[in-house]
This record gives structure tokens, sequence and C-alpha cells, in this order.
């Protein structure tokens, strides 16, 4: 009787603590990012008012943050904001952060035509008969011999350290395997470890 009442319970705590796991980490997670971005500007209004508003700085952050929104998807906010950037580039180390950061960012920004992910792709990678995903990112035409004979090979990305760590690897076409999965739900397939990945692959277009 006592076993039985023992293993209920441990099977209702774990079931419980599955389901509380993923909410209890996004609510740190939320509640970290708001104390961070609060916390950039509060001082700035603890200056101005002389006192303390929790959240003001967090609300501030957003409204400034749509306001670039807006004036990036005009033509004359692209040229402000690209002049700003020809300025800010001419600094030696925040060049090459700044470059960095923003060719990582657009590679996962699905309105990005020219620097973002392609497909999300199968490949066999580090050895034979091992398996791994990667984003297609371009590909590029190199000489095979002299005689000027030219082979295709396209660059993958492939994350090892959850997603924003990983390694380029050049394949030819025939050792790709293109698959139907778009690349907002290969990052998921990514970020959840695999968990998130489909029971059946199918091969897409390219």
């Amino acid at each position: 009787m006592h076993t039985s009442i023992r293993s209920t319970f441990k099977r209702r705590f774990f079931a419980g603590l599955i389901i509380s796991i993923p909410a209890i980490v996004t609510l740190i997670v939320i509640s970290w990012f708001f104390k961070l971005v609060d916390g950039l500007l509060e001082p700035f209004y603890y200056n101005l008012l002389g006192y303390h508003v929790r959240g003001l700085g967090f609300i501030s952050a957003i409204v400034i943050i749509f306001i670039i929104g807006i004036i990036s998807t005009n033509v004359i906010g692209q040229r402000i904001i690209g002049y700003a950037e020809k300025i800010m580039l001419r600094i030696p180390v925040f060049k090459g952060i700044y470059t960095a950061v923003k060719q990582l960012v657009d590679a996962f920004s699905p309105e990005s035509k020219e620097v973002s992910f392609k497909k999300f792709v199968l490949v066999e990678y580090p050895r034979p008969g091992v398996f791994s995903f990667g984003f297609l990112t371009k590909g590029s035409v190199i000489k095979k011999d002299r005689d000027g004979n030219e082979s295709k090979l396209n660059a993958v990305y492939i994350p090892t350290n959850n997603l924003y760590l990983g390694e380029i690897v050049l394949f030819k076409e025939e050792n790709m395997f293109y698959t139907d999965i778009p690349i907002d739900e290969g990052i998921k397939v990514i970020l959840s470890g695999g968990i998130a990945t489909p029971s059946k692959l199918i091969e897409a277009k390219e």
C-alpha cells in the first residue's frame, strides 16, 4: 500500500515538475531581461525625477525600440541609420564587434534576403554514418583542377553549442538533404536539443 502511494506521488510530482520547469525558466528569463533593460535607463529617470519608478526604464526602452523600428522602415530613416553606421564602423574595436553581431542577427532574420539562412538541411557530419542538422548559408563555386573544371560547394552552418556557436562546413550538393522544415522551426529543433524534431523528414525542393 505504502509502495503504491509512494510511486503514485513520484509520478505526479515529476509530471508536475516537467510541466513547471519551462514556465519557471521562462519567468526567470523574462524577469532577468526586465531588470536588465529597466536598470539601463533607471539612473536617468532617477536624476530627472529624484525618485525611482520601477518599470519606467523598461517601458521607455520598448518605446525607443519601436520608434527605431518605425524610422528604419522608411527611406529617410534608412539613410540616417546607414550614415550613422558608417560613422560608427570607423571605430576599430566597435567595428569588429558590431559587424559580427549584426551578421549573426541578420542570419536569423527572415526579412534579410542576402545573409539570412536559406534552408534547414541534414548533412553527414562529423564522420560517415553520423548526421547533423545545419543551416544552408550560401553556395560557392571553387576550381577543382588546373583545367578549369569547377565544383559547387555549399556552405552550411552547423551549431555545436546551442545555436550561436558552430562551425562552417562545405558540402557537395549530392551530400546534402534538403528538409521541408522552415528556418524558424529548424531553430526550435536546435534549441530543444532535438526534441522538436518531426517524426518524419520530408525532402524538399532546393
